[in-house]
């Protein structure tokens, strides 16, 4: 491994449940009943995509600006204003990889300026030489177009990058662009067919397992 690509929410940072938890109330404020499966669906993807997904799968009833308008302030309050969490060996993995000298880039879904200062808000953004933000590539995850993005960025090839991911959007996007991918789940739990891809998927990311430069695994 040359380098590493971080997707952020859900991976990084423990947001991903803020974010459903708000886009549930914002439907409840407005009356709006949500399956909870077709919100797991846009999860990885970035705001235009989502808005795609969540459109289709809820129908034309659905009231989409009114709850994007409250979910964005509740949200924002939430996951934006004030620091989140961070995911479990979070810290000690970033640590892990910089003492080795590994360049490392977020590839994340969130817009630039708003992933920015989520890192920021974690204490977690100088480890990264990269940030790359879901409105500064032509195509959302699982398109490969935000992996080739932060490939080129970094200045290696994509077989010689490890991206970490939560999603399975994101894992698609990763593999697509042909990075090796450490799939740590969030929300959603592999299917068979997230199984059958053959990356490493594992509980939390001080389970993952790879060397650098013959150290004794974690």
């Amino acid at each position: 491994m040359k380098a590493a690509v971080f997707d952020m929410d859900g991976l990084l940072l423990d947001s991903e449940k803020i974010c459903l938890d708000t886009f549930l109330q914002a439907c409840k404020e407005v009356g709006f009943v949500a399956d909870i499966e077709v919100y797991l669906q846009a999860i990885g993807c970035n705001q235009e995509r989502s808005k795609q997904l969540l459109v289709a799968g809820y129908g034309p009833g659905f009231p989409y600006d009114e709850i994007k308008a409250i979910w964005s302030e509740l949200y924002f309050a939430s996951a934006y204003d004030i620091p989140v969490p961070l995911m479990t060996g979070a810290v000690a993995l970033l640590t892990r990889l910089r003492n080795a000298g590994i360049p490392m880039a977020v590839a994340t879904s969130t817009a630039h300026q708003q992933a920015l200062k989520k890192l920021a808000n974690a204490n977690i953004l100088s480890y990264f030489d990269i940030v790359i933000g879901g409105d500064q590539v032509s195509n959302s995850k699982p398109a490969p177009d935000i992996y080739l993005k932060a490939c080129a960025q970094l200045q290696q090839d994509a077989v010689d990058c490890m991206a970490f991911e939560d999603s399975v959007n994101g894992v698609r996007a990763a593999l697509n662009a042909g990075l090796t991918v450490i799939q740590v789940p969030d929300l959603i739990l592999p299917n068979a067919e997230v199984l059958s891809w053959g990356h490493q998927i594992v509980d939390s990311l001080l389970d993952v397992d790879f060397s650098l430069e013959g150290e004794q695994l974690l």
